[in-house]
Formats: C-alpha cells, structure tokens, sequence
C-alpha cells in the first residue's frame, strides 16, 4: 500500500513562457510554513530580447500553499541568494543588485516586516564587481553577509561585511590572493566569530580549491584552511557541528566530478572527506548537520534520475557514510540549492525545475520529504488468509456494492485484536 506521507513537491513562477525562475534559499519558519528566495527572471521576446530580473520571496504554508510572494529590484538585473526569518519574524535576504549602489554590480541586502514588505535596503560595494551570496541575523541582532568583491582587496576577493540591526556598514573583511577568490557561506561560530566557505583561485594545488576561513568576532582571520586536488574544487555551504568542527559541501571535480563532504576539527584540520555520485558530474550545495548527528545534502545530478540533471538529496551517519539517497526531477533539467531538517524530521528542498511547473523554462521547485527522503511513504499491512469480509464502503464510510474504476475501503474480520486506520 503506498499512502501520502509528510511529502509533497510544489512549483512557483509565471506562466508566461518569458518568465524563469529559481529557488536559490530555504527555511522552515516559527509558524510551521516555509519561506524562500531566488530570482524571477523576464526575458523580453522581441528585440532587443534584454534580461530582466528581480529578488523572488515566496512564503507557503507548512503544506506548501503559496501564502503570498513579493519582489524586489530595480530596472536591471537583481538576485537573491540567501533569506532567514529574524528575531521579529521578519526576513533577511541577501543577493546581488545592478540597479542601485555604486558599481557594475554591488551586494544587496533587503529587509521585509513578516508579510514580506520592505522595511529597507543597503547596498554594499564600490565601482567594480562586488555580490553578496550569504547572510545570516548575528546575536547582537545585526547581520554577516558573505559573498565577492572585485573593488576591494586584492581584486577578486572574498568578501565579508557585518552590519548593525538596520543593515548599516559596521566593518568590511577582504580575504584572498592575486587571483579571485569567492566566498559562498557564512555562519556566526559559537565563540562569537564566523567561519566562511569559499573557491580560491589564489591558493591550494588545483586551478580551484575548497578555501575555509575562520575569524574573530571583529572578523579579523584566525586561520585557514585549504582542502582539494589536482583539478577544480570548491565549498558552497558550511556549518558549525555540534563538537566544534565544521561541515562542508561543494563540488570536487578532482575525484572525478562529484559531491564534495568535507569535515574538520574545531581548528579547520581535515579529519575525513567523502565524495558521491556517479559517472557524470554531480554537485552539493547545501548540507546540514540532523539531529542524529548525521548530515543531509543537497545539490544536483547528472550521473542518477530521470532527466538531464535531477535534484540530488543524500543523508550520511555522522562519519559521512552514504545512508540514502533520492533523486527528483523530470526529464528535462533539475537542481537543488538549498536543504533544511524540518521540525518533523523531513526535510525541505528549494532548487528550480525545467520538467515541471507553470512555464517552459525554469520555476521555483521546493520538495518536502519524510525522513527517508520519500515524497510519499510506502507501508505494508499484514493480511490473515483466514480473514472473512465484512463490508465494502466508500471513501465516505457508506456501505456499496463493488464498483470497477472507484476507490473503495474492503473490511475484514481476521479474528485478532482491532485495528484502526486513519486516512488524511
């Protein structure tokens, strides 16, 4: 018997062919529901044919239900990476702006009151190049953001930028070498500091490595840590454990093309890396330590599924032995960006979907598993040979004949101790 589980997969977007877009962050709010940020692109079909795009913020239901959406940017292209859900129950979001600030591009910083409305922005950056991919609330009720600069530093650097409660500059942090470097993650560490995930270009044994930065609460560098091979590798997400250490996620092209799960002491010291996928190139995006010590990633798949590239969920124990894993998809092209254990012990995906949804390019995918990583749950119900039929009824509990093509409930008495089903 295969029954609805704690699963569903939802899709968000325009119709309009003209329309794309991409869940790039998730995360399960106070009242149960989920909140989400990426983009919504508009391509126009006439000449020109200029790209147009705007911060995406979609807010669901704990069933996935589309409660309302909002978005926000200029006349150019904007994007959001990164949201969480604030001590006012609020949204933070962070991305990359061509509309406003002071440069080609600079980093964007919204925040929205709990319905999603603007209370303000900032932007950050000076007249290059500069994106925000990260941001998370600090306990001092400011914000850290991480993301590039190609203004400051030594051009092509990691950027880090911490602000008070109203999103305005208390410092700025540059960190890299001669070559660009890219800083995707951050995370305030439980000693008051922060820890970053990053590519550099800079340092390491490949044309790109996995670069992990801690600093102090000032965001002045303690340590760093480079981890990789011959070829390029790269970290996209990192979390502080519950011993200390750190998790990490990326993609190692070096071992070959495959989902990169690194983790290192308190001291950024490598204590083991495993890596996962198939023969085709696989992605990790987002991983997160469970409950049971375990972690969960998320990413994309070209070796597994249905289509040209699938989402790709794996769980692993807590020395990252591959447990499980799950693909979604379509046949065309599908990805996840970011994952989260939900309160029910599930977990929720954001990506984007080209097999599904409303258009014929990309829409927001946001999937909800059980705890297998199943959308819905298959269960085995033990059958008496002795049973003796009682009656036939309807999904209504009316007694009915036997009706071909309809759904239909048989009882039986099998002689042992009462037994309730209950169908939601």
């Amino acid at each position: 018997m295969i029954g609805f589980g704690q699963g569903w997969e939802k899709t968000f977007g325009w119709s309009n062919e003209d329309y794309n877009e991409k869940g790039h962050s998730v995360q399960q709010t106070t009242d149960g529901g989920f909140i989400i940020t990426g983009v919504e692109l508009y391509t126009e079909d006439m000449p020109p044919y200029e790209d147009y795009s705007d911060v995406y913020l979609i807010k669901t239901d704990s069933s996935g239900i589309q409660q309302w959406y909002q978005t926000f940017g200029g006349t150019d292209n904007d994007y959001g990476t990164s949201v969480q859900q604030t001590t006012d129950g609020g949204y933070i979001i962070s991305g990359e702006t061509r509309s406003f600030g002071n440069g080609s591009t600079d980093v964007y910083l919204i925040k929205t009151d709990a319905n999603g409305i603007e209370q303000w922005n900032q932007t950050f950056g000076g007249t290059d190049a500069d994106g925000g991919y990260s941001v998370q609330q600090t306990t001092d009720g400011g914000y850290i953001i991480t993301g590039y600069t190609w203004s400051f530093g030594n051009g092509g650097d990691v950027y880090l930028i911490k602000t008070d409660g109203n999103g305005i500059e208390q410092w700025n942090k540059t960190f890299g070498g001669t070559s660009s470097d890219y800083g995707y993650s951050v995370q305030q560490t439980t000693d008051g500091g922060y820890i970053i995930s990053a590519e550099t270009r800079s340092f390491g044994n490949g044309s790109a490595d996995v670069y992990l930065i801690k600093t102090d609460a000032n965001g002045i560098e303690q340590w760093y840590q480079i981890f990789g091979g011959t070829d390029d590798d790269y970290g996209t997400s990192v979390q502080q454990t519950t011993d200390g250490g750190y998790i990490i996620t990326g993609g190692a092209d070096s071992y070959p093309p495959d989902v990169y799960l690194i983790k290192t002491d308190a001291n950024g010291i490598e204590q083991w890396n495993q890596t996962f996928g198939g023969v085709s190139t696989d992605v990790g995006r987002s991983v997160q330590q469970t409950t049971d010590g375990g972690y969960i990633i998320t990413g994309y798949t070209w070796s597994f599924g249905n289509g040209s590239a699938d989402v790709y969920l794996i769980k692993t124990d807590a020395n990252g032995i591959e447990q499980w894993n799950q693909t979604f998809g379509g046949v065309s092209t599908d990805g996840g960006y970011s994952v989260q254990q939900t309160t029910d012990g599930g977990y929720i995906i954001a990506g984007y979907a080209e097999s599904f949804g409303n258009g014929d390019d990309e829409d927001v995918y946001l999937i909800k598993t059980d705890g297998d990583g199943h959308v819905t749950s298959e269960f085995t119900i033990p059958i008496n040979p002795n049973r003796k039929l009682e009656k036939v009824v309807d999904i209504l509990g009316r007694e009915v004949n036997e009706i071909r093509n309809t759904s239909l409930f048989y009882i039986y008495d099998d002689g042992t101790v009462e037994k309730k089903i209950i169908i939601e």
